[in-house]
């Protein structure tokens, strides 16, 4: 039997996607063309997501419909919330099986070009002014992706602190209260400010922050590369690393969408061990 490919969605993770889709009726009167199937569609998207080949040339040939078809389905799905609801989901199950490291988090920020602009799109003060946006995220342990946030590139870092640590869903799973707050949270230079630390420590978080001027050395990047090899995988899919998209929320969805991706294949290698 031959490799699966990486955008073929397995019977697990179609399992957990299926039910969170939208019902749509098929109208009783004037039917019209048959709907294509949900499962088709969103192999069209994941193939998107993996080789960012433009919607208009998604070959015909390997049956995910047409490419406009497959963004509509995108578009609506995202509005729907389906692909936030998937990563809660994944979270609860990796919870579950004792595969979340809520000792420590770590948090960081990319940038990436915005060649069609669009709103949450700036001049990146690293890259020569162009315009592109950032991705900001926030993962256990780990490096298993807990939020993503997406801005403008001129948004300074620390800017987005508070908001990764509210955007961590409450995790359920286990026995008692969902958890949502890790212990500890490490960061680079560019999040230190004490105004930070203050907000961090009032959300019940010790903040372990590097501080500008000191010497390089601190040891914080034993914690800190989880977050780093997070953005490699996330930026393994290539429609993040450029961002296309002129409607920030399809760009977010995406961006959401290549973090349940994560979680799942951090718990099918759990599932197979």
């Amino acid at each position: 039997m031959g490799q699966r490919r990486p955008w073929e969605v397995d019977d697990g993770l179609w399992e957990r996607i299926e039910p969170l889709l939208p019902r749509v009726e098929r109208r009783f009167r004037h039917p019209g063309r048959k709907r294509l199937d949900d499962r088709k569609a969103l192999c069209g998207i994941t193939f998107v997501l993996y080789t960012a080949i433009p919607w208009e040339f998604l070959p015909q040939e390997m049956g995910y419909g047409s490419g406009m078809t497959c963004w509509r389905r995108l578009r609506d799905w995202t509005e729907a919330g389906v692909w936030q609801q998937l990563h809660e989901l994944l979270l609860a199950e990796l919870h579950g099986a004792n595969l979340l490291d809520w000792s420590r988090a770590a948090v960081d920020g990319s940038h990436v070009r915005a060649l069609k602009g669009g709103r949450k799109t700036g001049p990146s003060p690293v890259d020569r002014a162009r315009i592109g946006s950032k991705h900001h995220v926030i993962t256990d342990g780990t490096g298993i992706p807990l939020a993503a946030t997406l801005t403008g590139g001129n948004r300074h870092d620390v800017t987005q602190l508070m908001p990764l640590i509210h955007a961590i869903p409450p995790v359920r799973g286990r026995p008692g209260p969902p958890r949502r707050r890790p212990r500890r949270i490490y960061a680079d230079r560019a999040y230190d400010h004490d105004k930070y630390r203050r907000l961090v420590r009032a959300a019940g978080i010790t903040p372990v922050i590097a501080r500008r001027g000191e010497e390089h050395g601190s040891g914080l990047g034993v914690h800190r590369w989880v977050v780093e090899g997070a953005f490699a995988l996330l930026h393994w899919f290539r429609r993040l690393r450029i961002r296309w998209e002129v409607r920030d929320d399809i760009h977010q969805g995406f961006l959401t969408l290549g973090c349940a991706i994560i979680c799942w294949r951090r718990l099918k290698a759990h599932s197979i061990c």
